[in-house]
């Protein structure tokens, strides 16, 4: 077993474009390099596994993440979405310095490993049982992920995988308000533009109401697993 850790979030999949709105695909995703080149290559499923061996110290072995929102899942996130975080962190586009060392193409291979490990997550079942929030304020939640993420992330927080918003239902509530205020405070450097500039009047109690209410967005049946579901590729 690879002994490296891919700590802090590996591919810790942002919200590039909770809000509603225009979205400029050249000032936040402008591609090239690693991103264009994954895209381009045929996954390569058991490369795929033995590169999330490495991740799964974090993500634990479902791809399932931590409900206090260390990690987020990653399991069944889109495929397009995976690559395009997978090498922003590569290419110092996104800042996560915990774990640029462990992405690195020396740690866990080159572009056709970052195809072949986005592959593998994507195909992932989801969690059954995210964290969530308090549920004391959905009503006002669900007013505004209608009024602002609906554009971008559709009725049901499935994302898209063409145009790189990823699906934030089933994710953690804690993960979700840890990488939206990253993302208000310009933290998140590979955010969309009009998402930061939107939410920054966000209140405080829009903020928990709205990811509250995405915390319990359900994914379509048939992506999300049994509570007893164990990955048989790592069912030793």
């Amino acid at each position: 077993m690879k002994t490296h850790l891919l700590s802090a979030a590996l591919i810790a999949l942002a919200l590039p474009a909770l809000a509603a709105g225009t979205v400029d695909t050249s000032s936040w995703n402008q591609g090239g390099g690693e991103q264009d080149e994954a895209l381009h290559l045929t996954p390569n499923h058991e490369n795929g596994i033995e590169v999330y061996e490495v991740c799964s110290a974090c993500h634990q072995l479902n791809g399932w993440g931590l409900d206090d929102g260390t990690f987020p899942q990653i399991a069944g996130q889109h495929y397009n979405v995976i690559i395009k975080q997978l090498a922003d962190i590569r290419a110092l586009n996104r800042d996560n310095p915990t774990m640029y060392p462990f992405a690195l193409p020396s740690e866990i291979g080159g572009s056709q490993s970052i195809a072949d490990v986005a592959e593998y997550i994507s195909n992932l079942p989801m969690n059954p049982n995210p964290g969530l929030g308090a549920g004391d304020d959905l009503e006002h939640g669900a007013q505004l992920y209608k009024d602002n993420c609906v554009r971008c992330h559709g009725e049901n927080g499935e994302g898209d995988n063409e145009k790189f918003y990823p699906r934030i239902h089933g994710q953690h509530y804690n993960y979700l308000v840890r990488q939206y205020q990253w993302i208000k405070e310009g933290k998140r450097r590979n955010a969309n533009p009009d998402m930061v500039q939107q939410i920054q009047t966000f209140t405080e109690r829009d903020t928990l109401a709205v990811l509250d209410y995405v915390s319990r967005l359900k994914p379509p049946a048939e992506m999300v697993a049994d509570p007893d579901w164990v990955n048989p590729d790592f069912d030793w």
